[in-house]
C-alpha cells in the first residue's frame, strides 16, 4: 500500500517535471536569440551588400559564399556546397507598358508593370486588349481572342482572412494565364498583380509555359494602374503596347549550402531546417526569403551558443533555385534518397520575418496530436495554431521522397503580399524584434522533435 501510495505520489511529480524542464530549455534558447542573435545584422549583409539573387546570377554565387562562410563563423561543425544545375533566367532590361489608344485616339499612359518570370520576349507587341475577369470569361469569349493582348483582372478575394489562400486561388493566372491565353491566339498577356497592397508596385513571379501553344510575353501590371486599365476597359476599346525580353541562358551551375550539427544518439537520422538563398532579381528579397536563410542560420547559432547536443543530426540548409524550378529542394531530397539516408523531420521558413502565428505541417492525425500538445510550450512565444495544409516548397520533395512530416513556419500573413515579389521586398520592411521571435519558435520546434520524436 505503501509503495502504490509512493507512486501515485511520484507520478504527477514526474508528468509535471518534464513539461517544466522543456519550458526551460525554450526559455534559456529564446534567451540567446532575443539577447545575442545575429539575424538581423545577418539579413543587412545579405540584401544591402548582396541584393537580388535571381538563380543563376553572379549575385546568387555570391550569397551562396556567403551563406557558407556565415554558417562557418556562427558555430557549424561542417559546411558544404550541393551542387545543382539551375535555370538561368534573365530579364533583359527594362520592362514597359503603354496605352497608346483609347477609342481610337491616340494617348500615352505608361503603366507599372514586370515580366512575369521565365517569360519570353522580345521587344514589343502591340494589341487591342481584351479584358476578362477570369477563365470562365476567357472561354466565353475565346471567339475574340486572337491577335489581342488579354488582360486578366483576377485579384485576391478579399473576404479570406488567410491571404494565402486568396495567392493560391489567383496565383493560377500568373502561372498558367498566358498559355491559356495563347491557346486561342493572343499575342500577349497582363494579368493583376497578386496582392493587395494599395501600392502601384508590380509583383512579378513565376509562370510557366504548356509546349503546345506559342510562348506569349506576359507582364504583371500595379494594382492602381490595374484598376485604372479595368476602368477604362468597361466602357472603351484600348489598345497597349508591351516591351519585354526575358530569355533563357543555359542551365547552369547553382549551389545548396548545407551545414550540420550531429546528433549523439542518432547521427544518422536528419532533421532539416532550410530557407531558400535565391530571389527575385526586382528586390533584396528580405521577405522571400532573406528571413528564412537568417532564421535558419540563427537556429544554428543559438543552439550551439547554448551547448545543446541534438539527439539526432541537424541539417541547416539554403536551398537554391525555390522561386522558378525548386532545383535545390529537389536535388537535396534526391541525393538524400540516393545516399540512403534517414530523415524524420523537415522545417523551413519562407513565408516572412513577420511576428510568428504557427506552423503549417504535413503529418498525420496522431502526429498533430503530438505536436498540439507542445502548443502550450510554444505559445508564450507567439506560435498558437497550427494546421494540416502542408510544409513549405524546399521540404516537400522530401515529403513525397520519404513521407516524412514536414513543416513550415507561419507568421502573421496580412503583409506578405504586400511585398512579395514586388520591389518593396527590402531590408527596411522587416521589423528585428518579429524576426527573432521567429527563430526563437523554429528552434523551440526542433528541440521538441529532436527530444520526442513525431
Amino acid at each position: 500500500m505503501k509503495k502504490l501510495l509512493f507512486g501515485l505520489l511520484v507520478l504527477p511529480f514526474a508528468v509535471m517535471a518534464q513539461p517544466a524542464a522543456d519550458a526551460a530549455m525554450i526559455k534559456k534558447i529564446s534567451d540567446e536569440i532575443l539577447s545575442n542573435g545575429k539575424a538581423y545584422e545577418q539579413l543587412y549583409q545579405l540584401t544591402k551588400q548582396i541584393g537580388g539573387r535571381l538563380a543563376g546570377s553572379p549575385a546568387f554565387a555570391k550569397a551562396v559564399q556567403w551563406g557558407r562562410q556565415t554558417m562557418e563563423k556562427n558555430g557549424a561543425e561542417n559546411v558544404w556546397l550541393q551542387e545543382c544545375m539551375v535555370p538561368h533566367w534573365v530579364r533583359g532590361g527594362a520592362d514597359k507598358a503603354f496605352v497608346i489608344l483609347v477609342d481610337g485616339a491616340k494617348t500615352s499612359r505608361e503603366l507599372d508593370v514586370l515580366a512575369l518570370g521565365n517569360s519570353l520576349g522580345n521587344g514589343t507587341v502591340n494589341g487591342e486588349v481584351l479584358a476578362v475577369q477570369d477563365f470562365a470569361e476567357l472561354e466565353r469569349r475565346k471567339d475574340e481572342v486572337k491577335g489581342k493582348i488579354v488582360y486578366y483582372n483576377n485579384g485576391f478575394n478579399p473576404t479570406n482572412v488567410k491571404p494565402f489562400i486568396s495567392y493560391g486561388e489567383a496565383g493560377i493566372y500568373r502561372r498558367s494565364g498566358p498559355s491559356r491565353a495563347a491557346k486561342y491566339g493572343a499575342i500577349g498577356v497582363m494579368i493583376r498583380s497578386l496582392t493587395e497592397s494599395t501600392a502601384n508596385d508590380p509583383h512579378t513571379g513565376a509562370m510557366a509555359y504548356n509546349d503546345s501553344f506559342p510562348k506569349i510575353p506576359a507582364i504583371a501590371v500595379g494594382p492602381r494602374d490595374a484598376d485604372a486599365v479595368w476602368t477604362l476597359t468597361r466602357k472603351s476599346k484600348i489598345s497597349m503596347a508591351m516591351y519585354t525580353n526575358g530569355h533563357f541562358l543555359p542551365d547552369t551551375i547553382g549551389h545548396n549550402v548545407i551545414a550540420e550539427i550531429r546528433g549523439t544518439e542518432f547521427p544518422d537520422e536528419y532533421i532539416t531546417i532550410g530557407g531558400h538563398l535565391d530571389s527575385w532579381d526586382v528586390n533584396e528579397g528580405a521577405s522571400d526569403d532573406g528571413t528564412g536563410v537568417v532564421h535558419t542560420i540563427e537556429i544554428m547559432r543559438a543552439l550551439q551558443a547554448i551547448g545543446y547536443k541534438p539527439k539526432h543530426t541537424l541539417r541547416f540548409v539554403l536551398f537554391a533555385n525555390e522561386e522558378n524550378g525548386l532545383r535545390g529542394g529537389t536535388k537535396y531530397a534526391a541525393e538524400a534518397k540516393a545516399k540512403n539516408e534517414k530523415h524524420i523531420f523537415a522545417l523551413e521558413s519562407d513565408a516572412g520575418g513577420f511576428t510568428p502565428r504557427g506552423f503549417s505541417l504535413q503529418v498525420s492525425k496522431e502526429q498533430m496530436a503530438k505536436v498540439q500538445s507542445w502548443i502550450p510550450l510554444l505559445s508564450p512565444y507567439g506560435a498558437f495554431e497550427l494546421s494540416n495544409d502542408g510544409g513549405g516548397a524546399d521540404v516537400s520533395p522530401l515529403n513525397r521522397t520519404f513521407g516524412i512530416p514536414v513543416g513550415e513556419l507561419i507568421p502573421d500573413p496580412q503583409r506578405y503580399f504586400n511585398l512579395h515579389h514586388a520591389r518593396s521586398d527590402v531590408f527596411e520592411n522587416v521589423n528585428k524584434r518579429e524576426l527573432l521571435l521567429g527563430a526563437v519558435n523554429m528552434a523551440g520546434l526542433i528541440y521538441l522533435v529532436d527530444k520526442y520524436g513525431l
